[in-house]
């Protein structure tokens, strides 16, 4: 366990794309801002999920991959050092006499604020595995639950397990990629957006439905064969040719810890005012963890609201500081390194 008797301005909890802006947001108010991410690196879901997909609706960049993306957000959050903590997750929240925060995480260590910000997306995202008993002598050497790098699958043959926007993602991904793609659904319509379910249908992707993985066969990691079963047929079993296998089952978001910290919550939300702030004063919710009416739920909507909760904040650290409108065009800590 490891007590920081240091007291951070704001402590953001997340670092995706909504946590990395509130933190350069934040150092150009020139708050003590710390970050405390789940995951061993920055950037939230867009580099566990999305590594190498396009982005496209972010204004002033037509187009970006999502490490590409993630790049550019960490370069810009660490403008002003803030602290990073990474592989943590804070379960307890505490407010001392004084109004400033204890934050305890899950491995014991503690940290102390006077403002938190919310940041975490819909919580710790957990793929869900494949359950089969010999699935874990494969993972993360042959089989995977997201596509990292599009490389890694050329020349190749891929089976992938999954009927939703996923799943029909990479497949059309890696189609001109792989030596070839087989697409496994336990259910003979998809869950994928209409159009990107037409471009499978009309696809060289071989698609088998009702199917489900009963076997894996393989060794030292490396797959080799997989046999499917038909889901209401239990005879008619089928053996793939696989090198690569990725399951897109969905994930699992957890969420507990922060949800009994008696902030007022809807549809799995946090309720934010229009300074973003939740029902205890102090604590700031932005990106997909808030809810308020008409939200946007978009990178861009974010990006807007962690100035907001950054703003306010800050009233709350300095009073007597007058918040203005703060453009980084006219930051002179920024524009003298020009």
């Amino acid at each position: 366990m490891k007590t920081s008797e240091e007291v951070f301005d704001v402590t953001i909890i997340g670092g995706g794309p909504a946590g990395l802006f509130a933190a350069f947001y934040s150092g150009m108010r020139e708050m003590k801002t710390k970050i405390i991410e789940y995951l061993p690196y920055l950037g939230g879901k867009i580099p566990y999920f999305y590594p190498e997909k396009v982005i496209r609706d972010i204004g002033a960049i037509a187009e970006a991959t999502g490490d590409e993306v993630t790049d550019q957000l960490v370069q810009q959050a660490m403008t002003f050092d803030p602290a990073i903590v990474l592989e943590e997750q804070v379960v307890d929240l505490e407010r001392l006499e004084d109004d400033t925060f204890k934050l305890i995480s899950s491995n014991g260590n503690v940290h102390f604020s006077k403002t938190v910000i919310l940041a975490t997306g819909f919580g710790t995202l957990h793929s869900v595995k494949l359950e089969h008993p010999e699935a874990a002598d494969f993972e993360e050497k042959s089989l995977h639950y997201t596509v990292r790098k599009l490389a890694d699958y050329h020349g190749r043959h891929v089976l992938i397990s999954g009927g939703g926007d996923s799943a029909i993602d990479w497949a059309l991904e890696l189609e001109n990629i792989a030596s070839s793609v087989t697409l496994v659904h336990r259910r003979n319509e998809f869950k994928g957006l209409e159009s990107n379910v037409t471009k499978l249908r009309k696809s060289r992707v071989r698609m088998m439905t009702p199917y489900e993985i009963l076997q894996l066969h393989g060794n030292d990691g490396q797959l080799r064969k997989v046999t499917i079963q038909h889901k209401d047929n239990k005879h008619d079993r089928q053996d793939i040719a696989v090198d690569r296998v990725v399951v897109n089952h969905g994930f699992q978001i957890n969420l507990e810890p922060i949800t009994n910290w008696g902030l007022e919550m809807a549809d799995g939300m946090f309720v934010v005012d229009s300074s973003m702030e939740t029902s205890m004063k102090g604590v700031f919710a932005i990106g997909d963890i808030a809810h308020y009416p008409n939200k946007l739920g978009l990178i861009a909507g974010a990006f807007n609201e962690g100035p907001i909760a950054i703003n306010h904040a800050k009233k709350l650290v300095d009073p007597e500081d007058p918040v203005v409108p703060l453009f980084s065009t006219e930051y002179r800590p920024l524009t003298d390194k020009e």
